[in-house]
């Protein structure tokens, strides 16, 4: 009886012990985003921690393998590889690498090898090189549809839009071409002057889905992110009967800010709950949302757009902007005009990060482009 009560006792704390093991390596000592940057010209992939210290992955990786109690794994090449694999061991291998920096001092000044950087010495590049594709949610908050309405009209408009909610308007933006990082100019085309700017939540898709329902749309998310929706509100040419143009409108090069970076979900926590974000232009506060103001959630707007279309780890799902764009920025005061070269943007998101972009003028057209120039704007009545 005492031999049986001592192995169930040993087996016991041995049971224990692994669980312990096992907990602290499914644990990161501290949140991480992750980014894709430039050093020397060389493009990688990294951690950034504590918002200041860049981390390179693969050269961190190689360090942790050096201790026979990591087995070796390689790592990804890019962002997409990144999301693609990290719910299959590269998330706890990241933690590890996490853990092994923190409990070494590593992240201390004085006692960083050379893969850890500060944020400020390296060039960060949008995120994800490139989305499969961007899929954009319009007229989604309250604020945004009420433009420039008084109080009384926004409260009665955000009545009625609530009482009869419809389903998600979606459009597509282009990726490559579109897609910019922070730092990195937004071009206003040539010819066009009414350019405007939309701050707006990015979901990154995290794994392969089609028909996902709302209430299990979290499982398929990686992480989030800060995106800008530019837009151009020029319209097509005088007299074409065709009024409505989304890829005028959406699909100039330039015209999809993304990043800093992206913030894994567990270090995020629940956007329906915590979400604010702001935008101002040359320090003017322009625009500003929290969660309540969206008219049809992260989760639904999944759901939609997965019952219209698989979605793939590393696309990106915007939610919609705010009011604060031209129109009711110019009915507020806070602003004169479209965006002009010259000025400069700050998009941020509590708990993700900023993008900062300056705005500049496109260079003039050479050659005859015959019938395939941009369409020249509409003015304003």
């Amino acid at each position: 009886m005492r031999y049986v009560l001592s192995f169930f006792v040993g087996a016991f704390l041995l049971a224990s012990a692994t669980t312990q093991v096992s907990a602290q390596a499914i644990e990161s000592a501290e949140p991480f985003n992750v980014a894709t940057f430039d050093v020397d010209g060389v493009q990688m992939i990294g951690l950034v921690l504590r918002n200041q210290l860049v981390v390179e992955i693969d050269a961190a990786n190689r360090n942790l393998q050096q201790n026979p109690a990591f087995p070796e794994m390689a790592m990804p090449e890019d962002m997409l590889g990144l999301i693609g694999l990290y719910e299959y061991g590269l998330q706890r291998r990241l933690y590890e690498i996490v853990n092994h920096l923190s409990s070494n001092g590593m992240l201390n000044a004085g006692n960083r090898p050379s893969y850890i950087h500060d944020v400020d010495d390296v060039d960060l590049q949008a995120p994800i090189q490139y989305p499969g594709k961007i899929m954009n949610a319009a007229g989604n908050f309250y604020t945004h549809i009420c433009e420039g309405c008084s109080e009384a009209e926004l409260e009665a408009s955000t009545r009625e839009r609530m009482a009869n909610r419809g389903i998600p308007y979606l459009f597509l933006k282009p990726a490559r071409g579109a897609v910019i990082g922070t730092g990195e100019n937004i071009v206003i085309p040539h010819g066009r002057t009414q350019t405007d700017w939309e701050i707006e939540f990015a979901t990154v898709i995290g794994r392969t889905g089609k028909y996902i329902a709302a209430e299990d749309a979290e499982d398929y998310v990686f992480g989030y992110m800060v995106s800008i929706d530019i837009s151009d509100r020029g319209g097509r040419p005088p007299g074409d009967p065709r009024s409505s143009d989304w890829f005028v409108g959406k699909g100039h090069d330039t015209f999809a800010p993304q990043g800093p970076w992206i913030t894994p979900k567990e270090f995020y926590g629940n956007p329906m709950e915590r979400l604010h974000q702001q935008l101002s232009i040359d320090g003017v506060q322009v625009q500003e949302a929290r969660a309540g103001d969206m008219i049809h959630n992260i989760w639904e707007l999944m759901e939609y757009a997965s019952s219209l279309i698989t979605v793939f780890p590393g696309d990106v799902l915007n939610s919609g902007t705010t009011g604060g764009t031209s129109s009711g920025a110019f009915e507020s005061g806070t602003r004169s005009g479209y965006l002009e070269p010259g000025e400069r943007i700050e998009a941020t998101i509590e708990g993700i990060g900023t993008l900062e972009h300056t705005v500049v003028a496109g260079e003039v057209p050479s050659g005859n482009l015959s019938g395939a120039q941009l369409p020249p704007v509409v003015e304003d009545n």
